[in-house]
């Protein structure tokens, strides 16, 4: 199992879900998040003084998959969530070694859906 991680820009979540929602993929988690990498911050006025925007509002998207359906949900959220401009985002994969629901006890691929 892997969990994947993307962070993406936040009007592109509803295109993300969607994308994941169609290869089958039903379980996620959300987070608002605020970071920045190349896109660094800007500058904005309030109340006529300027100040700088250093973190920049994404959203992390959460998802554990079976090894077999890495690739397809990797391609489905770069589909999805691709603009072409600076700030689209990033997808971290990592290894899950075990997998538990809480309410049944099952474990690993029993538990994902």
């Amino acid at each position: 199992m892997k969990r994947i991680e993307a962070i993406i820009k936040p009007f592109k979540l509803d295109d993300v879900k969607d994308a994941l929602n169609n290869i089958g993929i039903q379980g996620m988690t959300i987070t608002e998040v605020k970071g920045f990498g190349r896109q660094k911050g800007h500058a904005e006025l309030y109340r006529g003084a300027e100040y700088v925007v250093d973190f920049i509002p994404k959203i992390k998207i959460d998802i554990i998959v079976p090894d077999n359906v890495v690739n397809e949900a990797v391609e489905a959220i770069i589909k999805a969530a691709r603009t072409g401009k600076i700030g689209d985002g990033k997808i971290f994969i990592s290894n899950i070694e075990e997998l538990i629901r809480i309410r049944t006890g099952q474990r690993g691929n029993d538990a994902l859906n």
